[in-house]
């Protein structure tokens, strides 16, 4: 039977983006029940914002967002990805979730930048609390913790970095330039003054003089710096401060005067280097950021930093290569916690020790005794797990969510905001677990 495909009816779903709706009474209704959103929420509800809300004392002609709104908006915020306050401040106009967190209010970027700026100590602080809730929720058991580092952007560009041999090079340039655009002007004048009398004011810096000058007290300022960090290095090292004086090779950012070179795989960057200490269930315990590139000196303040947090000490803690020193090993042992770092980084085509049998021999040094416990089955099979403990949370932190650049300029604000990355990790594990339970 023939079929007459002309006289068959199209048909599709409705489709009329004119057509007016009633909405529903509440927004909670286009948010589901297990949304990311809602647990958001009531963590917030249940975290102690006295800190941020006793800052509110004085009188103002309009109220100010509240706090727990702010709060929410911002973590959610971090743990769906999203770090710039503009780019929040367009989440609050186009995401249904984060309209019904903010129960329709709509502050603008400046706002939610500068509650965070206000704040940030505040809400850094709201990490051990939201570990807390970890640790009741069954998530935190501290046996053997992974610590690790990585490095991270910082809000500034290694090309607006100058050596401390550069600035004493370029100052003295700049003072020549400077005096000789100075007897330039001063030409100019005597001349416009022939021509035009004295009535002209005169003082106006030309536009070449200003950026040059300019300049020139940046890299003072820079210079200065350099220095006072070399005498106080000197002072703590019980030498004469007034002979101390920084290496030509020592470098200052002028965006971010404490950001540092970093060595990454990919080469160097002007950055920080973020670490954590992270428990078998991916939980993150401490987290700090340094701008010293080195990893070796932060194992032991980081594993304290657990201790400060929860009251208790991990059994272990697992460390690569770059953690290594004999002093490390000892502060560890001597705090009741066993030490597994690796001394030194193996080739993956060079074959591992064969496992050593009976006790160990007498008068074995430091590094000798933790390569013949970490060459014993047991030392194998505890430090294999230390790959992957710690390395998924930096690829869920900077590849899953896109963090791979601060935002806030100057240590203790990358801080904060380490710590508020480091908190919607955690906060993203409870609400996983959740869904599981």
């Amino acid at each position: 039977m023939a079929v007459d495909n002309a006289a068959m009816a199209k048909t599709f779903r409705p489709y009329a983006p004119d057509q007016m709706l009633l909405m529903p009474p509440a927004l909670g209704d286009w948010v589901p029940e297990d949304h990311l959103a809602r647990f958001v929420r009531d963590v917030v509800d249940a975290l102690d914002l006295s800190a941020i809300e006793d800052t509110y004392t004085e009188e103002r002609g309009y109220p100010p967002y509240d706090p727990r709104m702010m709060t929410t908006v911002l973590l959610y915020a971090y743990c769906t990805g999203t770090y710039s306050s503009r780019k929040i401040a367009r989440q609050l106009v186009d995401s249904v979730a984060c309209r019904f967190l903010a129960a329709g209010n709509q502050p603008d970027f400046r706002t939610l930048s500068e509650f965070r700026r206000r704040h940030g100590a505040a809400l850094a602080a709201l990490f051990v609390q939201g570990l807390k809730l970890c640790r009741q929720a069954g998530l935190v058991k501290l046996g053997r913790v992974a610590v690790d580092g990585t490095k991270l952007k910082a809000n500034a560009s290694k090309h607006k970095a100058m050596s401390y041999g550069r600035m004493r090079t370029e100052e003295a340039r700049l003072e020549q330039e400077v005096r000789a655009l100075l007897r330039q002007a001063e030409a100019a004048d005597e001349q416009e003054d022939e021509r035009y009398g004295r009535e002209r004011r005169g003082d106006e810096l030309p536009a070449e003089l200003a950026r040059r000058a300019s300049r020139l007290q940046k890299i003072r300022e820079a210079k200065a710096a350099l220095e006072a960090e070399a005498r106080a290095r000197a002072a703590a090292e019980g030498q004469p401060p007034d002979d101390a004086g920084p290496p030509d090779t020592s470098q200052r950012n002028f965006t971010d005067p404490e950001a540092k070179i970093q060595k990454t795989s990919d080469g160097f960057i002007q950055g920080y280097n973020a670490q954590i200490a992270v428990t078998g269930s991916q939980i993150i315990v401490a987290q700090q950021v340094t701008a010293a590139a080195p990893d070796v000196q932060h194992l032991v303040p980081v594993v304290m930093a657990i201790s400060q947090a929860l009251h208790r000490k991990p059994t272990g803690v697992l460390a690569d290569a770059g953690y290594w020193s004999e002093a490390n090993v000892r502060g560890l042992e001597a705090k009741g916690i066993e030490p597994l770092i690796a001394t030194g980084r193996r080739k993956h085509t060079e074959p591992a020790p064969s496992a050593p049998r009976g006790r160990p021999p007498q008068g074995l040094s430091v590094k000798e005794r933790m390569q013949r416990t970490l060459a014993t089955v047991r030392g194998r099979r505890l430090y294999a797990r230390r790959k992957a403990i710690v390395e998924p949370v930096f690829g869920q932190i900077k590849h899953a969510r896109g963090f791979r650049q601060f935002l806030r300029r100057g240590l203790q604000r990358v801080q904060q905001e380490w710590a508020l990355v480091c908190l919607s990790h955690n906060l993203l594990k409870l609400y996983a677990a959740r869904a599981r339970g």
